[in-house]
């Protein structure tokens, strides 16, 4: 059995950041699907060579730390819904949870210059850090 106590830490760097219309958390939609606003990745000119052949049409899995989340929370009441059961993070997209990763099936819309690109639909804050992207693969994500 895993012993939360004695794991090693892990650090992660953010190779960006969100640039987008929404600047509230209660501004956000619970997922892309519900209305999210198109917004902008810049990536952090140490990573823009990591971008090489990432053409507009692109289906990309964009890996974001939810930064506002609360990282103690264990269990919620599914799409903030009151009247649903409560229950366990790891059974839902609830973005307070241990490690507040966030993944987000986007579509590269425009690719202004070396380092920024236009993605649509994106559902998190203007600032949240960008961890990973990984290309989308139909069927399978």
């Amino acid at each position: 059995m895993a012993d939360a106590n004695n794991v090693e830490q892990y650090l992660l760097r953010p190779i960006g950041i969100v640039r987008s219309s929404l600047k509230r958390l209660e501004d956000c939609p619970k997922q892309n699907q519900d209305g999210a606003a198109d917004a902008w990745v810049e990536i952090d000119p140490t990573f823009t060579e990591g971008l090489e052949c990432l053409t507009p049409g692109c289906k990309v899995i964009l890996i974001t730390w939810l930064h506002k989340a609360c990282r103690n929370v264990l269990r919620v009441h599914p799409r903030g819904n009151p009247d649903a059961p409560l229950c366990g993070v790891f059974a839902t997209r609830s973005p307070d949870r241990p490690n507040p990763l966030g993944l987000h099936r986007v579509e590269v819309l425009e690719i202004k210059e070396k380092g920024l690109f236009r993605i649509r639909a994106l559902e998190v804050l203007d600032g949240t850090p960008v961890i990973d992207i990984k290309p989308g693969i139909s069927g399978s994500d």
